[in-house]
């Protein structure tokens, strides 16, 4: 094959991962709407957000499950284990848009990505360049200037901001676990399995909020409960789309290039901030972005670089949902 072949495929793999990566960033902008838009209205109930976003998941590829009439290839306790950990995840985070700002929670929701290189170096045995470290540190910088404008240097908005971004970063924390767990069982048996049980034991475990949070909203005006009902389908669809379309970016990129795909949220964030919340941003957001951006091109030309100089790898039998091999880097170590 030519060389020029070879940079057109690589040209088409980078845009058709950058397409899919800013579909799931937006998607994720608009869950951290809906979320915001549910702590304005008061309605304290982080795990029955959760839960709306679970339930068609569970419907959609559970149904696609049934149909095909195939065993689990994975053990029904590990996807138990994964969606706990993706459950607490959603938990924290949606829990601080009661404290802080919705371009605050965003920017830092992406501090997901240290905890990724993290666990992708130790459990999947990911390699990283210099210059992969350099774009994730400026990315990191990008993250400590909000933590520095939310502690009161420039005001970052919230009735307690400080414990709004201690609770992103709680969340963080089980989002890589998630992230790095799904990759691993996508990337092994197809993102049907995966998604299907993901929906069905993140459902029975949200679940559990649902009963108080039903006792506190029965005693609600009727325009209060219509309010939160569409919210809360707001917020399912957009789960929807995010987890959907999460394991072809795993599949595609790996879970760090996923996470850093992710920042452009934070434009869609301060977009929403200014335009329908009518607030100020504070200068030091700006320059975040800017640090983050960087970061990301860095990292990004990096790792395409590195790893897919090729172009896609064909589908057999033109089948999208087919099981993919680890690359001998990203193998479990036992």
């Amino acid at each position: 094959m030519s060389s020029g072949m070879k940079n057109e495929g690589g040209l088409w793999r980078v845009l058709y991962v950058v397409l899919l990566g800013q579909s799931v960033s937006f998607s994720m902008a608009l869950m951290s709407f809906t979320s915001s838009l549910s702590a304005n209205l008061g309605v304290s109930a982080p795990l029955a957000l959760a839960f709306s976003a679970y339930l068609p998941l569970t419907l959609v590829f559970g149904s696609i499950l049934l149909y095909r009439r195939q065993k689990l290839q994975i053990s029904w306790y590990w996807y138990a284990l994964l969606a706990f950990v993706d459950v607490q995840g959603n938990f924290f985070v949606n829990k601080a848009f009661q404290f802080s700002s919705i371009t605050s929670v965003t920017i830092l929701d992406c501090a997901t990505v240290i905890w990724v290189i993290i666990l992708t170096w130790f459990f999947l045995g990911t390699k990283y360049s210099l210059w992969q470290f350099l774009g994730a540190a400026l990315c990191v910088s990008g993250l400590c200037l909000v933590l520095l404008s939310d502690s009161g240097v420039g005001g970052g908005g919230g009735t307690n901001p400080v414990l709004g971004d201690a609770l992103v970063i709680a969340g963080t924390c089980f989002f890589a676990f998630s992230n790095v767990g799904e990759e691993y069982c996508v990337k092994k048996v197809g993102r049907i399995e995966v998604i299907a049980m993901l929906g069905l034991f993140g459902m029975l475990v949200s679940l559990i909020e649902m009963y108080p949070f039903l006792l506190n909203l029965s005693g609600a005006h009727l325009h209060v409960i219509l309010k939160v009902i569409l919210i809360f389908a707001g917020f399912g669809i957009s789960g929807f789309l995010f987890t959907s379309l999460t394991p072809l970016v795993l599949q595609a990129s790996g879970a760090t290039l996923f996470n850093l795909s992710l920042l452009t949220a934070d434009m869609w964030a301060v977009v929403i901030r200014v335009f329908l919340y009518h607030q100020k941003v504070d200068w030091l957001y700006y320059v975040s972005f800017i640090f983050v951006g960087i970061g990301l091109v860095v990292y990004s030309k990096t790792f395409y670089r590195e790893k897919y100089s090729n172009e896609l790898p064909k589908l057999e039998n033109n089948e999208p949902d087919q099981p993919y091999q680890l690359l001998p880097e990203e193998g479990a170590r036992v």
